[in-house]
């Protein structure tokens, strides 16, 4: 990897992203901003002098678009953070699916496996923005994949944390002499986070006297998504770990372990992005 990195940013219009971008831009790389609100991103883009695309995750062929512009306009790609999620209300997507699965987990994958070959060439790192959430509530069942027996937003949230998890230790897995792939937890933060949803998190993330006593600012949030992006694996961070408050987590959902499922859901991801 050279000095100068290409990283590519989704969610990047915002909170964590968002001063991830600004701690590496000041840093001398190239950032790329990936984000879903034109005036947000654009703004962004404007202030720190930097290429940006937009693309909204509940869309999956604006996935396949930003996939093929990013492979157009940037030769390497040393880091991809995929980034990009939230909890949300109960709603089904264009493309079919549960908004809540295919943004947090299925529209990553399918930007990833797109971006493959490019991220392979560039023996670069992929970071997924994971959460406690995938301990809390995930339980990943490979043939109720979108909940349509047990739906609520935490067990919808937690899953696709925890296949975020999953994700990234496939990854490792097939493609570990070429790609360092990564999963992180960046805290309890004070954002945007959870603004779409009925959960009790909605009513949790947004009382002030919770943000001021529990909460991580933006800013120190992305410390954590900085140093994987700038570090260097094996040294700084194990290729296909999760880690929380800044090291490799103790205490995990189960299913993280569990390498079967891991590569199940892969492969179902892949049919149902029609990758397989």
């Amino acid at each position: 990897m050279s000095d100068t990195r290409t990283i590519v940013i989704t969610g990047a219009s915002d909170g964590i992203g968002a001063a991830a971008a600004r701690h590496l831009a000041d840093a001398g790389h190239r950032v790329v901003l990936v984000g879903r609100s034109p005036e947000k991103t654009r703004a962004l883009a404007e202030e720190l002098d930097l290429p940006h695309h937009l693309a909204d995750f509940q869309h999956l062929d604006e996935v396949r678009v930003l996939a093929s512009t990013l492979l157009d306009a940037y030769p390497r790609i040393d880091v991809l953070a995929n980034n990009a999620g939230g909890i949300f209300s109960r709603e089904t997507t264009q493309d079919g699916h549960d908004k809540t699965f295919q943004v947090n987990h299925l529209a990553p994958f399918l930007l990833t496996n797109l971006l493959l070959d490019r991220l392979r060439e560039s023996r670069a790192t992929v970071i997924q923005t994971s959460s406690i959430g995938a301990r809390l509530f995930g339980k990943v069942d490979l043939d109720d994949l979108e909940n349509t027996r047990r739906w609520t937003a935490n067990k919808a949230y937690g899953d696709a944390k925890l296949e975020n998890i999953l994700v990234t230790r496939e990854l490792d897995r097939r493609f570990g002499d070429e790609i360092n792939a990564v999963a992180f937890h960046p805290g309890v933060v004070s954002t945007s986070f959870a603004s779409e949803t009925s959960s009790l998190m909605r009513f949790v993330y947004h009382l002030p006297v919770v943000s001021k006593l529990l909460m991580t600012s933006p800013e120190d949030s992305a410390r954590l998504l900085v140093e994987l992006a700038l570090g260097s694996p094996g040294r700084d961070f194990t290729p296909g770990g999760y880690y929380e408050d800044g090291k490799i987590a103790g205490k995990v959902n189960p299913q993280v372990h569990d390498a079967v499922l891991a590569e199940g859901l892969w492969k179902r991801s892949a049919e149902m992005t029609g990758l397989g």
